[in-house]
């Protein structure tokens, strides 16, 4: 069990790694050389001026201008001032909200802080010396603050009761203003936002086979009969994903042909030199330079070919379109309603937005989706009770007494004081952080298989597992393994009866390496991210062999983006924490108000000038947060209830039961009062938008601006037959059909009836 002076020297170590960072950081942003690493979205946005363009050869590589470092912090007073309308503009609703995230952490566990140091803590720690009456049991310093050392049926028990009622009733509060806020902002944004072919536009999937029309003349003719006031047009869906493999990897071998013969050009004596085996580790030693022309000669055939057969074969195009409308009430319309009375054909949604579509998912059969997701399930089951294998190794490292008593032979080397300090204050955080490193990348590649269609949504599935792998394995699989390798002894020759109560005395205890964890991930962590060691020296390596050209230079930035799949559930793990152990253990809080302090003003610096968003989703994932926040409040609850059983106060079991109703019922209230706010657009707002675009640009050609926008991206520039039976403006008013007569069939191919059927075959007049 981590004492004060293991997480004194685990403070140490963690704020000295925050301070070198942040102190690297404060003086590489100020190197003229560095300037697009770290100020790369006003680059982007065209504003900023590389300081390398002027001034002498020196001042284009560093900085000689000494006052500049006497103000090396003010980044930090400079990342404040942007008021919230004007960062929304110039970073988007999504990242605006994120940070709102952070700030929410302050508005809910500062007070709760406050109180807790007023009232619970001289509780606890005035109850005596009631661990040292427990044998067997390890506990430190730190265990004297928290609700352990209560007396089991003491009436200061109650005072624990009490504060989980005013901290629940407060957390309740704040989310709901903040659902209330977030809702309005998504209105206000969706409102003031400019024309985007998004709002245009519904993607179709599953649409049923024809034997007498292609799926394009199909999707035409369903659209122009069923929404005939307000269809404009569509673009089929190619599966085009052979070709984009092939674009990319011949765009891979141009940067390495450019990479040779920068240093050719460098040291042309030395000829360069290649091996064609597996990642050039063996195989035949070849010239580099011939290697890849000759390689991309190759790839641009290929290409051509693919492009041929995307254009030409009817089997490349699938079974999905995007279909854009004339207004957006229109695309609302149809995608807020069901097409046809066979729910399972003709399904209509909101179209992402293009750059958010997920272009590899869209050829997936949308019969599968179901058996894949069904699989990934299976998969996501066994993946998070694997992983309870290395946090039960972890959690042997987060207790030294444990470890003696089982491995006693390592009891000379566990014995040394700074050993001890070290293993117990900082190993397990970070080696629990190494772990968790390949898990993003694994859950992002099983919600891919699921078959999502946007960027946007594959984050919030992948975001959607992290959460449920935070709870079960880092949270709970922290606290059961580490209490029964802490209690082992005591489990192997005590009866069954008591082995609960061991459970949930141990349940506090664990409060020492959440408190180690979050000053590796959330301080030293957060410091990390805004040094951009890695994108520092990718640009550096990019910049010196690949860039010959400004448009190269631009290439070679790497602003990144927020990662929400993986950023927001490690946020909920914080949220979780502070909502368990504000009655449990209140010296946890501290240390997260420093975490959300730190990262509100270290994310906010990076959204301003860093990160550039793949896409903007108008803040939907806010839904999905409050209800994470919610399910950390119930667990509060539950834990607080199984821990209050073993102090003998199982007479609070149902007024806390009554507090769990109670955030259940709220989530209820909040989901039929807000959410539907995130998932459709209000037509009325719809009519506003449009009739104003129509007053102020009577003349916009909106078919010319949609007509490509839905295309992939390896596709632009290809030529594809149009349909010549609508002219520019959409409004001709006859359907022509190759459709033959079946009037004995009773049914049909696309699940229409007979008299349906009829009315498409002939030429229909609006």
């Amino acid at each position: 069990m981590a004492s004060v002076k293991d997480i004194s020297v685990s403070a140490v170590i963690n704020l000295i790694s925050a301070l070198v960072f942040l102190l690297a950081f404060a003086i590489a942003r100020l190197q003229p050389i560095n300037d697009r690493v770290y100020f790369p979205k006003w680059y982007l946005k065209g504003i900023r001026a590389s300081p390398r363009s002027s001034g002498s050869y020196v001042n284009k590589f560093v900085n000689l201008d000494f006052t500049t470092y006497i103000r090396f912090l003010n980044w930090m007073p400079a990342a404040l001032k942007m008021p919230e309308q004007e960062l929304i503009s110039h970073a988007g609703l999504d990242s605006a909200v994120y940070i709102r995230m952070y700030l929410l952490g302050l508005k809910i566990f500062v007070p709760i802080t406050l109180l807790s140091f007023a009232v619970l803590v001289p509780v606890n720690w005035t109850c005596g010396e009631t661990l040292h009456h427990i044998e067997d049991l390890t506990f430190s310093n730190i265990d004297k603050l928290s609700i352990s050392n209560v007396p089991s049926g003491s009436k200061r028990l109650w005072a624990h009761v009490v504060m989980a009622y005013v901290y629940t009733l407060w957390t309740l509060y704040i989310l709901y203003k903040e659902y209330k806020k977030i809702s309005t902002m998504r209105l206000d944004f969706l409102a003031s936002e400019k024309r985007r072919p998004d709002q245009f536009t519904v993607l179709v999937r599953n649409v049923p086979p024809d034997p007498d029309e292609s799926v394009s003349k199909h999707v035409e003719h369903f659209f122009r009969v069923n929404h005939s006031d307000h269809y404009l047009t569509q673009q089929v869906v190619y599966n085009a994903n052979k070709l984009a493999k092939l674009v990319e990897k011949k765009k891979s071998y141009h940067n390495w042909l450019t990479y040779y013969q920068t240093k050719n050009e460098r040291n042309p004596e030395k000829k360069q030199k290649i091996k064609t085996g597996f990642w050039g580790l063996w195989g035949k030693s070849v010239d580099a330079i011939d290697y890849y022309t000759t390689e991309i000669e190759k790839l641009t055939k290929e290409e051509a070919e693919e492009r041929e057969k995307v254009k030409s074969e009817p089997n490349a195009i699938v079974s999905a379109a995007f279909v854009s409308f004339n207004s957006r009430w229109g695309a609302a319309v149809c995608a807020q309603t069901q097409q046809s009375r066979n729910s399972t054909i003709w399904l209509t949604e909101w179209a992402p937005e293009p750059r958010d579509v997920y272009w590899d998912n869209l050829s997936i059969p949308y019969i599968q989706l179901s058996l894949r997701r069904l699989l990934m399930a299976v998969a996501l089951f066994f993946l998070t009770f694997f992983f309870m294998i290395p946090i039960g190794f972890v959690q042997a490292f987060a207790s030294i007494d444990g470890i003696r008593k089982v491995l006693p032979f390592l009891k000379p080397l566990i014995d040394m004081d700074f050993v001890k300090s070290f293993v117990q204050g900082f190993l397990p955080g970070i080696v629990l952080k190494i772990f968790l490193i390949l898990l993003p990348m694994i859950l992002m590649i099983m919600s891919k298989i699921e078959g999502f269609t946007s960027i946007s949504s594959l984050d919030r599935r992948s975001a959607a597992k992290y959460h449920l792998f935070v709870i079960v394995n880092v949270f709970f699989g922290s606290i059961i393994t580490g209490a029964a390798f802490e209690q082992l002894d005591r489990f192997l020759h005590q009866s069954p009866t008591e082995i609960p109560k061991t459970i949930g005395v141990t349940l506090p205890m664990k409060a020492t390496f959440f408190i180690t964890f979050i000053m590796v991930d959330g301080w030293a962590g957060i410091a990390a991210e805004i040094l951009r060691l890695v994108p520092l020296i990718m640009f550096h390596i990019k910049n010196t062999f690949l860039v010959k050209t400004e448009r190269d230079r631009e290439e070679a930035m790497d602003p990144g983006s927020l990662n929400f799949s993986v950023s927001e559930p490690r946020l909920q793990l914080y949220f979780l924490l502070g909502l368990v152990y504000s009655v449990v253990t209140p010296i946890l809080l501290p240390f997260i108000i420093i975490f959300f302090a730190f990262s509100y003003m270290v994310f906010r610096h990076q959204i301003i000038n860093v990160y550039d968003q793949k896409y903007e989703s108008g803040a939907s994932f806010w839904p999905d947060v409050n209800r994470r926040i919610l399910i950390g409040l119930v667990i509060s609850h539950l834990l607080l209830i199984g821990l209050l059983s073993t102090k003998e106060a199982s007479q609070s079991t149902p007024l806390l039961i009554v507090l769990t109703v109670l955030t259940m019922w709220f989530h209820k209230f909040c989901k039929g009062r807000f959410e539907s706010v995130f998932v459709r657009f209000p037509l009325q707002d719809a009519v506003v938008k449009d009739t104003v675009e129509r007053t102020t640009e009577p003349n916009f050609n909106l078919k010319e601006y949609l007509q490509d926008a839905y295309l992939h991206p390896v596709l632009k520039g290809v030529d594809f037959e149009v349909s010549k039976e609508i002219n520019d403006e959409g409004k001709n008013s006859l359907v022509a059909t190759k459709r033959t007569c079946r009037r004995s069939s009773k049914t049909v191919s696309n699940g229409t009836s007979e008299d349906q059927k009829t009315v498409s075959e002939i030429q229909l007049v609006f």
